[in-house]
């Protein structure tokens, strides 16, 4: 049995193979195909819509690798109302999307009773639809009336499992072990649970990325979101180079073969860095992707990273964009809630 068999078949390796796979493209072209044969054998070529509103720029965080982070001066705050997050939700319903991601820094305008009110006045117009929430770290008690108040899905990325590694991306004020917490938090009140982290980041080295894998082996999350590191104007790390695709790629491939049954987005991330990169991200296990429904006009606002794609492009726009993108990488876009399967 080789490697990419014993991955597939065992949903796992040792810490020494995980290495060889990331460090060399020995197997790489068995990997990929490994990854799309079991993807589809779970999902089919469907990919999944998540209709993004990006509501709020605002953050009360100095992580040192955001372009939002509060300590960049140089950037335009804005928040979004609750009406222009609802118009929102209205475009994105015609244009198909059944899932939407309300995005946004730690912004404490936005308080629990303000965000219940928001989630609330979604569920009630689009009962039909999963509404998600990736608004960073909060009590388990605002965690859980968030999830009374309709929200079904969070997107909380743990960045990187290593304390050491933690420290030299984040301030002090901020903790893997409480980040980590709200994860299982999240898991325990009954969401859908995403976690993630930034391949490339500053200083992570080929051990820290294994250890991720180790903790989404314990978290098992529903969604894992992966994307290249790519630096941000007015930051600690604006000099840093972005991270690479072919390492992403990889491990794209590897997580879908230790968790079959992922939601796994091909990120704008992935597209920035290289103009095919959200078809290979589909091509390599992916099965999800993130178009940005917010109003144009704050699109550029947004700023958690140089160079982004897609920022100028209406919703319609940029939907019918990524369904012809989607279909020549051998795919297809559907119109459905894209709920986790459970295997």
């Amino acid at each position: 049995m080789n490697i990419i068999e014993e991955l597939r078949q065992n949903k796992n390796l040792s810490n020494e193979q995980f290495k060889l796979l990331l460090e060399t493209d020995t197997y790489k072209d068995e990997l990929f195909k490994q990854a799309d044969i079991v993807r589809q054998q779970v999902y089919g070529k469907d990919v999944y819509l998540r209709g993004l509103i990006e509501f709020t720029n605002y953050c009360k965080n100095g992580c040192y690798y955001c372009g939002i982070n509060c300590t960049n001066k140089n950037i335009q705050r804005y928040r979004l109302t609750k009406d222009e997050i609802l118009q929102c939700c209205k475009d994105g319903y015609a244009l198909g999307y059944r899932t939407f991601v309300l995005q946004g820094g730690e912004d404490p305008f936005f308080t629990d009773d303000i965000i219940c009110d928001i989630v609330s006045a979604i569920r009630k117009n689009y009962k039909d639809c999963a509404i998600t929430l990736s608004i960073g770290e909060k009590s388990k008690e605002s965690y859980l009336a968030y999830f009374k108040a309709g929200a079904n899905r969070f997107l909380l990325r743990h960045e990187t499992a290593n304390e050491e590694h933690y420290k030299k991306l984040h301030p002090e004020s901020l903790s893997l072990k409480k980040r980590k917490q709200c994860l299982f938090n999240l898991k325990e009140i009954g969401y859908q649970v995403g976690s993630g982290f930034m391949v490339g980041s500053p200083y992570q080295t080929i051990e820290n990325i294994i250890e991720d894998f180790r903790f989404l082996q314990e978290l098992k999350p529903d969604m894992i979101g992966i994307g290249p590191f790519i630096p941000a104007q007015n930051t600690k790390f604006e000099k840093f180079e972005h991270g690479k695709l072919n390492l992403t790629l990889k491990i794209i491939s590897i997580l879908r073969l230790l968790f079959p049954y992922a939601l796994i987005p091909s990120t704008t991330a992935l597209g920035t860095i290289d103009p095919q990169g959200r078809e290979l991200g589909l091509k390599s296990g992916a099965n999800v992707v993130m178009p940005n429904l917010s109003p144009t006009k704050y699109r550029n606002l947004y700023t958690l990273y140089d160079d982004k794609i897609c920022t100028n492009e209406e919703a319609a726009e940029c939907r019918g964009c990524l369904e012809r993108r989607v279909s020549l990488a051998g795919y297809k876009v559907v119109t459905d809630i894209g709920d986790v399967k459970n295997l």
